[in-house]
This record gives C-alpha cells, sequence and structure tokens, in this order.
C-alpha cells in the first residue's frame, strides 16, 4: 500500500491512531496523560518536498485548475499520513477529506486586488488600493460569492462531482464546503493586504479617524460573506470554538490594539461565536495583546508563532487557557536533532504544561524541505518530556 520512500513504511497504524485517539480524548476532558503533538503544514509545504511532489507541480498550475488541485490534494493527504509522525490518525483514512484551497490570498482577492505567482512562490496579491483607498468603498460591499469566492464555489462543485463514486487507494473522496468564505484572516490583515501596511501603521497613528472607517467598511464586508457562506452550507451561526487570525496586530501597539483593532474582533466573535471555546491564531510576537484577547473578548485558546516566552506566558495566561506552540520553524529547519530533543525539553520544562492545556507544534508552519528525523525528534523529545503525573 506504501509508496517505496514512505517514511512510515512498516509502522504499526492500528497502535498508534488507538494511542492518539486517547491521548486527544484525556485532553479535551482536561485530564491529559500527556501532550499532544502535531505539524502544522499546508500546500507550500508538499509543493516544495521533492518527496511528495516529484513532479514539481507549481502553484501557478495548481490554483488555475480544479482537477489539478483535486489530484494533488489526495496526493498530499496521503503522502502525509505516511511520512509525518504526528499526534494525528495515520495510514489509510475512512474516507479522503478535500476542499478548496486558495491559500491566504482570498481575502484580498474577494476585494479586486490582483493575484500574483511570484518565483513559483505561494500566491499573493498586491494592494490595490494603495493609491486611493477610499476607493474601496465606491461599489458597497462586494456580492459575496463574487469574485474569487465565485470560483470558490465553482471549484467546490466540480471537484464535489468528480468524488462522487471516486476512491483513492480503496477510500472514498468527500469534498468539503470552501473554508474561504467561511473565515478571515483577519480585519487589520486584511487592510494591509488592500492598502500596504505602511499605509496601514501610518494612519493608524496620524489619522486614526480615516482608518477606522475604511476598517469598519472592511469588517463589515467580512461578516456579510462569512455569514452568507455559512447560510448556504447550513453551518451554525454562531458556533462554539470558532476562532480566526489577525497576524498583522502584532505591529502595532497595545494601546492602538485596544482603541482601533479590538472592537472589529468583538464585532466578529459577537457574530460568530459563541463563548465556548474562542480561539484566535497570531503568528510574530503579538503575546502583548493576549491578556486583553482573553479579557476582553473570552479567547481561551492562542495558537502562537514565535518569539515566545513560554514562561512568562504561562504565568500571564494562567493554567486555563489552552496554547500551541513550540520549536521555531527555522530550528526545526536547519538545527540538528539534538538540539531539537533540547529545546522541546526546555519548552516542556517551562512551566507551559501546568493546566494540562498545551500542545506541542511547530512555532508555526513547517517549512519547506523541512528534514523530517528533525521533526521526528520533535515528537520523540515531546513524548518523552510531555508525560503527565498520575493521580
Amino acid at each position: 500500500m506504501q509508496g517505496f520512500n514512505d517514511r512510515l513504511a512498516g509502522m504499526d497504524f492500528a497502535s498508534h491512531n488507538a494511542e492518539v485517539k486517547v491521548v486527544w480524548e484525556s485532553f479535551y476532558a482536561g485530564k491529559p496523560i500527556r501532550v499532544p503533538i502535531i505539524l502544522g503544514t499546508n500546500t507550500r509545504y508538499f509543493m516544495f518536498n521533492d518527496r511528495a511532489n516529484p513532479e514539481k507541480l507549481q502553484f501557478n498550475t495548481y490554483m488555475k485548475d480544479p482537477d489539478v488541485m483535486y489530484e494533488a490534494s489526495l496526493r498530499f493527504a496521503r503522502w502525509s499520513r505516511y511520512n509525518l509522525l504526528q499526534d494525528a490518525e495515520l495510514g489509510l483514512p475512512g474516507k479522503w477529506s478535500l476542499s478548496v484551497d486558495f491559500q491566504n490570498f482570498y481575502d484580498a482577492a474577494w476585494f479586486g486586488c490582483p493575484i500574483e505567482y511570484i518565483d513559483n512562490e505561494v500566491p499573493d496579491t498586491s494592494p490595490r488600493y494603495a493609491e486611493l483607498p477610499e476607493k474601496l468603498m465606491e461599489s458597497g460591499i462586494p456580492d459575496p460569492f463574487s469574485g474569487v469566492m465565485g470560483k470558490a464555489l465553482e471549484y467546490y462543485e466540480h471537484m464535489k462531482a468528480r468524488a462522487e463514486g471516486d476512491e483513492y487507494y480503496g477510500r472514498p473522496v468527500e469534498v468539503s464546503p470552501p473554508w474561504c468564505g467561511m473565515g478571515t484572516d483577519g480585519p487589520m490583515t486584511v487592510a494591509c493586504n488592500l492598502f500596504g501596511a505602511t499605509f496601514v501603521c501610518e494612519t493608524l497613528a496620524s489619522d486614526p479617524d480615516r482608518i477606522s472607517r475604511l476598517l469598519d467598511f472592511i469588517t463589515d464586508a467580512l461578516i456579510t460573506r462569512m455569514r452568507a457562506f455559512r447560510m448556504r452550507f447550513n453551518v451554525p451561526v454562531p458556533q462554539d470554538n470558532f476562532g480566526f487570525a489577525d497576524d498583522s496586530v502584532a505591529l502595532i501597539s497595545s494601546r492602538m490594539f485596544k482603541q482601533v483593532i479590538l472592537p472589529l474582533h468583538r464585532r466578529i466573535y459577537d457574530a460568530f461565536g459563541t463563548t465556548i471555546g474562542r480561539s484566535m491564531h497570531l503568528c510574530g510576537n503579538a503575546t502583548r495583546h493576549f491578556n486583553t484577547l482573553r479579557d476582553e473578548l473570552g479567547v481561551m485558546s492562542f495558537d502562537t508563532g514565535f518569539p515566545v516566552d513560554f514562561t512568562r506566558l504561562r504565568k500571564e495566561l494562567g493554567p486555563n487557557i489552552r496554547i500551541l506552540g513550540g520549536p521555531r520553524a527555522d530550528l526545526l529547519l536547519s538545527g540538528t536533532m539534538e538540539q531539537i530533543h533540547d529545546n522541546v525539553h526546555k519548552i516542556l520544562e517551562s512551566g507551559i504544561m501546568e493546566g494540562g492545556g498545551f500542545v506541542l507544534r511547530e512555532g508555526n508552519n513547517l517549512a519547506p524541505r523541512t528534514p523530517l528525523k528533525n521533526t521526528e525528534a520533535m515528537y520523540k523529545a515531546g513524548r518523552e518530556f510531555g508525560q503527565y503525573q498520575k493521580g
């Protein structure tokens, strides 16, 4: 069943999966037996991995053809299950689950920013409204299903039709609704994509009323689109465990965040999240905002990037907050197995395990060409040092 070069060929998947099930059940019950260990990957990791992508498929081709996206997504999913050691189900699944994969350009592209493919890298957008920011508001809120969101629906219907009766390695294929319409990378991050980060930051400082008008419009539009997509696909509004991201808040002070961005985040959480399990993903040095998000918005789970001081973070947030984090992505990419082992040891002895709400992962997003021996060193060290005492 496995390919000739599968890293985990010969592994006892049944035993691994049974253990993983217990690990996660105990974690969510608030009585963890050990720290769960995961790897955050996206298509970029697989695309620039010669073992996962020997045909050297490029984003330009992948993004512009739903059949290519369908086939590549299946190959990457199977490769992940036979090569990436983590606390996830490995080996063949009961069914394969795919979704339209428009990466992180979807918000800006929906507002009309052109999609660019530079040096075969992950597609990005250019700031269409950099010269005349208020032009964004001239035509009103875009139709929720227009532009790139309309294309996402087209891809979804095409891939869903192809999946009917299809099998991959003897398992059926299911296509999930396009998540890109239902979530967001956050109002400040979207603004930086639309106008450029320099304009956003300078205007926050020099003319907060002006940037607030633009940010209010962006937030109105995002909420309108997210609600329309959720209604179309019968996703509860509001729902438990709702979360989103806004990585660009790492650029601003706590005072500025509280004054301008926090009210926008409140609107999004109140629109789509119950008070149960609110979460946020924040890359970069954004931990100064965590207390505010906890106290003001009830965020109880933080997916961190780096740099993160785990000792200070746990002391500041307390034992009841869930934190996801771990070794820096560059350490996993270029460090030795011994360095990674020692770093994981240091993290897990930092006090971060207090309360049982820590998940060990790369911090943040596994870099292409990261040696699998290094991710396995992280996993092994996590199992060694991440045990909780019984009783």
